[in-house]
């Protein structure tokens, strides 16, 4: 199923109208024969994967998006849904197919789509059936797309990041899981909220798991450049460890409040998504905390974990990790959380 095509050929036998609906300007050079397009895919049209989408298509961040997902008769739906806000939107290409050939030459290949957890499954075999759905999924993507960027969403992201690595043969800087982009920037709304303040005036990073077991960099938290604890330390102002730890328990508890609420959680893990792609085709080579191969980073040395450290990001994926200092309490939390991850990485036998 593809998109219906953008035609010229309203007239009569199919006449190309174009060219007498355009008159070109006279000494005006042929158009080159080819044009450089950036083209997102994104696999997984439930409520995650369409808000990704549709805000990216707000951002104008791609010349062409490619959704698949097994379900035809939902994917053309949301296709149509999104074509005809055409009049509002950026031009963007937009087609649709339940093929992974329709991913071909993406510049980035978000994925979304994974199984859903059935009342009494444990967490282990929810995470093998996730596998055994990337197995099928994430060698074609990559054959399609030899040069791609391939952004993982689906959860656990961290181990299935680490499944797509392995998967996909690609290097490591161009296979990233959106990780804990999102909680930190939950992190720095709750601050900013408790300060009266933008939350974009705020740097504050969740590292770790994208999951029970993230560290929160309390030690490196600064507002308008002023870090925040030594201004408290050296004002006098007494604060409490628990404070700190509310604050946290609310970050991890965020996602599950929202989906409690309203079903399940979409505007802001479409948000964040966008900010990353934004980073990595734009060449924005902005720090976000995102999953990336974790092996030699802060006394992780065991192992291949993926899970969230401040990375800059770039056109060719992960071009760095920051070199952020860490608290002794703050890096034996971050091996603790490498070491929750490698458990169950062990486990699936990739």
């Amino acid at each position: 199923m593809q998109k219906t095509a953008s035609s010229s050929t309203l007239g009569p036998d199919g006449l190309d109208i174009a060219q007498s609906f355009f008159k070109p300007i006279q000494g005006a050079s042929p158009p080159p024969p080819t044009s450089r397009s950036t083209k997102i895919s994104v696999v997984g049209v439930g409520n995650v994967g369409m808000a990704i989408a549709q805000t990216i298509l707000t951002q104008g961040l791609a010349d062409e998006i490619a959704l698949v997902d097994v379900n035809a008769e939902k994917l053309r739906g949301e296709m149509l849904d999104l074509q005809h806000a055409a009049a509002f939107l950026p031009r963007t290409k937009i087609s649709a197919s339940v093929d992974y050939s329709s991913t071909l030459a993406s510049d980035l290949v978000i994925v979304t789509a994974g199984a859903r957890q059935i009342p009494g499954e444990s967490r282990l075999n929810l995470l093998q059936r996730n596998r055994a759905l990337f197995s099928k999924m994430i060698p074609p993507l990559a054959a399609g797309s030899p040069e791609t960027i391939m952004l993982i969403v689906s959860n656990p992201v961290d181990v299935l990041t680490y499944v797509a690595w392995k998967l996909s043969g690609f290097p490591s800087n161009r296979v990233i899981g959106s990780g804990t982009n999102l909680d930190s920037s939950r992190f720095r709304f709750l601050i900013a909220d408790h300060l009266d303040l933008n939350a974009q005036d705020v740097q504050a990073y969740i590292i770790g798991e994208h999951g029970d077991s993230s560290v929160a960099l309390w030690s490196s938290i600064s507002v308008g450049g002023v870090p925040i604890l030594s201004f408290l330390e050296r004002q006098q102002i007494a604060y409490e460890k628990h404070t700190l730890e509310k604050i946290h328990r609310e970050v991890v508890e965020g996602a599950y409040e929202v989906i409690r609420l309203k079903g399940y959680t979409s505007w802001a893990i479409g948000y964040s998504v966008a900010s990353l792609a934004r980073s990595i085709l734009r060449d924005q080579r902005s720090i976000h905390p995102v999953s990336v191969l974790a092996k030699g980073f802060y006394g992780i040395d065991g192992g291949e974990p993926f899970l969230s450290l401040p990375a800059q990001l770039g056109r060719s994926g992960v071009l760095g990790v920051t070199n952020i200092h860490l608290t002794e309490d703050e890096a034996k939390q971050l091996q603790e959380s490498a070491k929750t991850i490698l458990e169950v990485q062990s486990q699936l036998g990739v």
